[in-house]
C-alpha cells in the first residue's frame, strides 16, 4: 500500500555465563567453556534489520534482487500482529456510525532515504484509494481482517483518451485516461501471504478496501519523496466500455479484466489519514 508521509526522525544486550570446570575424576576432563546469551531479536527488529540489507544499495526504480525479495517475504509471512502491538479490538478500528468516510489511523515505524516500514488501520468499509508507487517496490502484509484489493498495471505502449464526453463532474484534471490491465480484483483474509508490487509490474497501482476491521504492514522501498520525484498519484477508475479507441480490440468476455484511469489532481477530499504514535516493540538502529 503506502500513502505519501512525511519523514519521521530516526532512532543485545550480552551476558556472558561460565560454566564451571567438570570434577568428575572417571571421566575425561572437559576444558572450560565460556557460552553467551543474546537477548532474543524481535521479530519487528529482525524486519528492520533485514530491510535495512535488502534497501541498502537501493533507489528509484531499483529492484532488489530475487533472493533478498525472497528473504524480505519470508520475514513479513511470519509477523503477527503481537509482533508490532496490535490487536483487533484498539479503539481506532471500531465501526464509525454515520461517518461518511471511515478514518485510517496509520503508525508509522521507521522511515529513511532507503526505506519505510508503517501499519495502516481500518476499520469496517475504510478505503485508501487507488493510488501509484512511481520507483518503489512495496511488500504489504495483512496482519489481521479481510480487505478487498484492486490492482492494476499500465499496458505497455497503451493508447490514451480524451474526449469531453467525460462526466465534468468527475474531472479534476486534463482528461486523459491510460489503459491499464486488472492485476488483482479479490478479497484477502489473514492470514496469508505477504503480497509484493514492483515499479513497473506486479499492481503497482492499487487501492485497498476494509471488508472488516483490518491492519496492513507496509514496506516501501524507497519510501515516497517530492524531491525525488516519487510522489503519490491518485487515479479515477473507468470501465473499458466507457470509451471506443480506434485500434483498441478486447475480446468481450476479457473486457472486465481493463480498465480506463485517469489521475486526479489532488487527494481526494474523502480520504482521512491521521497518524498516531507507534507504541509497539522498540525497534534500534544500529
Amino acid at each position: 500500500m503506502g500513502i505519501e508521509t512525511t519523514r519521521a526522525d530516526r532512532k543485545v544486550n550480552k551476558e556472558l555465563r561460565e560454566f564451571p570446570k567438570a570434577t568428575n575424576t572417571t571421566s575425561k576432563s572437559k576444558p572450560r567453556k565460556s557460552r553467551r546469551r543474546q537477548k532474543k531479536t524481535s521479530p519487528v527488529q529482525k524486519l528492520f534489520q533485514t530491510c535495512k540489507e535488502v534497501f541498502a544499495n537501493g533507489g528509484t526504480g531499483t529492484v532488489p534482487s530475487h533472493e533478498d525479495i525472497e528473504r524480505l517475504r519470508a520475514v513479513l509471512d511470519k509477523m503477527k500482529p503481537e509482533d508490532v502491538g496490535l490487536s483487533p479490538d484498539m479503539l481506532c478500528l471500531r465501526p464509525q456510525g454515520a461517518r461518511r468516510t471511515p478514518e485510517i489511523t496509520y503508525f508509522q515505524l521507521y522511515e529513511s532515504e532507503k526505506f519505510s516500514m508503517g501499519i495502516f488501520c481500518l476499520p469496517p468499509s475504510g478505503v485508501i484509494p487507488l493510488h501509484n508507487h512511481p520507483g518503489m517496490t512495496v511488500f504489504s502484509k495483512l496482519l489481521f481482517g479481510t480487505m478487498h484489493i484492486n490492482s492494476y498495471d499500465w499496458v505497455v505502449d497503451g493508447p490514451s483518451y480524451t474526449s469531453a464526453d467525460l462526466n465534468p463532474s468527475e474531472i479534476t484534471v486534463d482528461p486523459a485516461a491510460r489503459l491499464a490491465k486488472v492485476k488483482v480484483d479479490s478479497d484477502f483474509t489473514a492470514p496469508c501471504n505477504t503480497s509484493i508490487l514492483y515499479p513497473a509490474d506486479g499492481g503497482n497501482m492499487h487501492c485497498f478496501t476494509a471488508v472488516t476491521a483490518c491492519a496492513v504492514l507496509d514496506v516501501l522501498g524507497p519510501p515516497y519523496s517530492e524531491p525525488d520525484d516519487r510522489h503519490c498519484t491518485y487515479y479515477l477508475e473507468f470501465p473499458f466500455t466507457s470509451f471506443s479507441v480506434d485500434g483498441v480490440s478486447v475480446p468481450e468476455e476479457e473486457r472486465e479484466g481493463y480498465a480506463w484511469l485517469q489521475e486526479r489532481e489532488i487527494k481526494p477530499e474523502d480520504v482521512s489519514v491521521v497518524r498516531a504514535r507507534y507504541r509497539g516493540p522498540e525497534i534500534v538502529d544500529k
